[in-house]
Order: structure tokens, then sequence, then C-alpha cells
């Protein structure tokens, strides 16, 4: 009952705002131009399928590659921050850094000194994006019982032991917590990369789609585009809840 309450209310909402939506554009005569109607956008999103679907796995494969780089490189930043204070204290205020410099301010540089596209806009993602795993991971890396902390160095345990059999299994919800946020923010990320690089051409992301569809007053694509791009970011949310569920059910107090 729980599950499909989850499901549906949310559904139901949506319809219902759709509904409202729909009939306001139609009673108030909107112009298209301004707010096109649920119907006009579902049929923009037919015409120009082929386009719009293009364009969405450049977005996607952008998001993946970041997410990808996000995690590895997160997570093997904070085994590090956990194995020293000193460390940990000298470069995390630099993961801080990364975190409120506006990516707007900074992927102008990364797209001057990477010449590689796909490279340059997957770079600007993954900076926005590593922050939530660092720090969701830190966190549950130093969120153990000490008994068993104590335990484990009373019988000799090394760094080793105690980052794999102990820190490892208590980190893996609030990893997984961070994980979460950080698939929306590498999409997230990956749209206001190609915001700030424009690149024409055939593989374009979702973004330039969005830029085009403004300068030719296509507001129905606009609108379509905008859809994909908020689709996208749920499936990539629900996804790794489901991940998480999946490696946390049955023997984690945290599920």
């Amino acid at each position: 009952m729980n599950s499909w309450l989850r499901l549906g209310a949310p559904v139901v909402v949506a319809l219902i705002v759709i509904g409202l939506w729909q009939a306001l554009v139609r009673a108030f005569d909107v112009p298209i131009y301004l707010v096109p109607a649920p119907t006009d956008v579902a049929q923009a999103l037919a015409r120009d399928w082929d386009l719009l679907s293009g364009s969405l796995w450049v977005t996607l494969e952008i998001t993946g590659l970041a997410l990808l780089a996000a995690t590895v490189l997160g997570v093997l930043l904070a085994f590090l921050f956990v194995q020293s204070r000193v460390i940990e204290a000298s470069l995390f205020p630099y993961a801080v850094l990364l975190q409120v410099t506006p990516i707007v301010a900074v992927a102008p540089l990364i797209i001057i000194w990477v010449k590689h596209t796909l490279v340059a806009l997957t770079l600007c993602a993954t900076i926005v994006a590593i922050f939530p795993i660092i720090s969701n991971t830190v966190l549950g890396l130093r969120s153990i019982d000490p008994g068993l902390l104590d335990f484990f160095r009373l019988k000799r345990a090394s760094r080793w032991q105690i980052l794999w059999r102990l820190r490892l299994p208590s980190a893996l919800p609030a990893f997984f917590g961070g994980l979460r946020i950080a698939c929306g923010l590498a999409l997230i990320g990956a749209v206001v990369a190609e915001f700030v690089a424009g690149t024409g051409g055939s593989q374009t992301g979702l973004a330039y789609q969005i830029l085009q569809a403004g300068y030719q007053i296509n507001i129905p694509r606009l609108f379509a585009a905008l859809l994909l791009i908020t689709l996208a970011g749920v499936v990539l949310f629900a996804a790794m809840t489901l991940l998480s569920r999946v490696v946390l059910r049955g023997w984690h107090e945290m599920r």
C-alpha cells in the first residue's frame, strides 16, 4: 500500500496540474509563444522526437560520465581524508571551494583550456557533482560505533581492515544519500556547461536545443526539451534510490 501511495500520489498531483494548465491556457487564450498548452508541448515532442531524443542521449552521456568520475574521485578523496585529520584539514576546504564557486564562472575557462568538447563538459559537470559524494562519504566513514572501533584496534586490525570491514559498510547509507544528490547535480552541471559552451552541430545536448528554440520563438519545443531534462532527472534519482535499496536491503539498519 505504501509503495502504491508513493507512486500514485505524485502522478495524481501531476495530472491535476496538467489539467489546470491546459484549462487556464485555453480559457484565457494565452498565446503559444508565451505559454503553450500541454497538448502543444506533446505535439512538439512527437514532431521533433528525432532531434530531441538525440540531444537527450548527448546530455545523458555527459551526465553519466560526470557522475562516474565524481563517484570515483569523491570516494577516493573521502578514503584519503579519513586516514589523517591533517590531510582532511588541508584539502577539504578546497572541496568546499569547488562547491561554492559558480560553475557558470568556471565553465568558460575550462572550455577554453580543454579542447575536447565532451571532456570539457564532463569536467564541468563533475565539479558540480563531486562535493556531495565527498562530504557524505566522509561523514559516513567517520560515523562508526566507537566500541566497534576500539574492538578492531584491540584485535590489532590494520588501517585497511578497519576501512574495508568497519568504516565502509557503515558509510554506505550516507554514500548513497550523496549519490542521489550527485546524480541530479551532474545533470544540472551538464546542462549549464552546454549552455555556456553553446556548441552546435549534430552532437548537441538539450541545452543547445533550448537555446535554439528560444532564438526561433519555438516555445513548444523549448518546453518539450525542458520536460525531457526533468524526466531524466526523475529517472536518475529513482534509479539511484532503487540501487541503494537493493544494496542495503536486509542487512543495514538505514534502508
